[in-house]
């Protein structure tokens, strides 16, 4: 019996060159600077610009609702306008400036985008109720199994709400020159819509799509770039003793083997909502935070700065006030600045189909030590975990990682042969250059 093979599913994941290895920076406009406004923003984006970062993300630009409220100032994901700019962080020309500024800078700006839902006082409510989503009573409904009482849901299946969202996508790229969006919760969103949506904004120009959300659909001619959620929560486990070093082994394979090559997913150790609700970095991944910082670099993934990580991220900052960052020179800055020079000097190292794969390099203390190579022709990048607050020496097995090779930051270097010893402090990582 003939058996006509299965037609793989295509994703349409069409990279920019210039993302090859980007670094993605987020900032919280309210946060960021002592004005707290997008003028305190651009005066910052040289220094964003001298981490290596690449693309600045901000966090939603629109007016908050005042109905149903959270805290004194709200949170920026209850929209009351989507066509609009909040007044506390400054005028439309205010942000045309901030935009024309990263782009002289050649930085790129990507905004926050809330589709799922809205302010209660959003005037989409009045003029169009029937766009919104309604519980078994036949009310508005916030999000029914989480604390979003600020706001309410839409309904999807609204030709209406469709046309308007993607119009609202259009109006930002055309009248501000925006370069993408940061997707809110995506995956609560059809990805057909997502499809349409990409497919006018393409007509425009291309634009970065990064969607806050980890499903592989979603890079079906829609997304650049999704979380990698379950990167961070593995990382998280290991630095507090709660996994096997084997569940980040399962992440890779399953990130190689059931993802498209050309998609892109976010590594990061914290973002507003970690920050916010979980703790700083420190807090987060304690002695092991180092370590972490370093994977989400050199790893395959883009990696994501926090406004503030490089300042030592002092503090939660307060989701519904003005609370600033405390800024300061801090060591996490520095190994940021140094990580990404180094991403950015290996081909090796790009994001997507741009970078190599990363692959296993077997060693003695597998229940410990992460190590992996990746290479081609012409380089070849060795690191080395140690994901335990022991110290241990430990071997190689297979030839791969064998050659000749310098450290990436000491003056220092190394011959690896089948019977090298790599001796190892608790949570300390190695990188070798050959």
């Amino acid at each position: 019996m003939d058996i006509n093979p299965v037609p793989k599913k295509r994703y349409n994941v069409l990279q920019p060159e210039w993302s090859s290895h980007a670094v993605i920076y987020q900032v919280n406009t309210r946060q960021f600077s002592e004005q707290g406004n997008f003028e305190g923003v651009r005066k910052g984006l040289a220094h964003i610009k001298s981490l290596g970062a690449d693309i600045v993300w901000l966090m939603p630009v629109h007016p908050i609702g005042e109905k149903n409220r959270k805290g004194e100032l709200g949170s920026p994901y209850a929209v009351k306008d989507y066509l609009a700019i909040n007044p506390e962080f400054g005028s439309e020309e205010d942000f045309k400036a901030l935009v024309d500024e990263a782009h002289k800078l050649s930085l790129k700006v990507i905004i926050d985008w809330v589709p799922n839902h809205s302010a209660w006082d959003n005037p989409l409510v009045e003029q169009h109720p029937e766009w919104y989503a309604k519980d078994y009573k036949g009310d508005f409904r916030p999000s029914p199994w989480w604390d979003w009482s600020d706001i309410i849901e839409f309904d999807y299946e609204q030709i209406g709400l469709r046309k308007y969202m993607i119009n609202a996508l259009c109006y930002w790229v055309e009248k501000f020159d925006i370069d993408g969006f940061r997707c809110d919760v995506a995956g609560y969103v059809p990805n057909d819509f997502w499809q349409q949506a990409v497919q006018t904004l393409s007509a425009i120009r291309p634009v970065f799509m990064l969607a806050e959300w980890e499903n592989r659909d979603l890079h079906e001619n829609a997304f650049n770039m999704t979380y990698a959620w379950s990167w961070n929560e593995t990382l998280h486990e290991l630095a507090h003793g709660k996994c096997s070093l084997d569940r980040l082994r399962k992440y890779y394979s399953w990130n190689e083997r059931s993802w498209p090559h050309s998609a892109y997913r976010m590594t990061f150790v914290s973002n507003h909502d970690k920050n916010a609700w979980d703790g700083t970095q420190r807090e987060q991944f304690g002695d092991a935070l180092e370590a972490c910082i370093a994977l989400s670099v050199i790893g395959e993934g883009m990696p994501l700065i926090h406004n503030g990580q490089e300042a030592g991220e002092t503090k939660r900052l307060a989701f519904f006030e003005r609370d600033p960052i405390e800024w300061q020179e801090h060591e996490i800055g520095n190994l940021y600045r140094k990580l990404i020079a180094l991403k950015k000097s290996k081909a090796v190292l790009g994001n997507g189909e741009y970078g190599a794969r990363m692959i296993q390099v077997p060693n003695s203390k597998m229940d410990k030590v992460f190590s992996f190579v990746r290479c081609n022709e012409n380089e070849k990048v060795f690191v080395v975990i140690n994901f335990s607050n022991e110290q241990l020496d430990v071997t190689f097995e297979e030839p791969l990682f064998e050659g000749e090779y310098a450290h990436w930051e000491r003056d220092e270097k190394k011959t690896f042969s089948a019977d090298s010893v790599c001796k190892l402090t608790p949570w300390q990582f190695e990188i070798w250059i050959a």
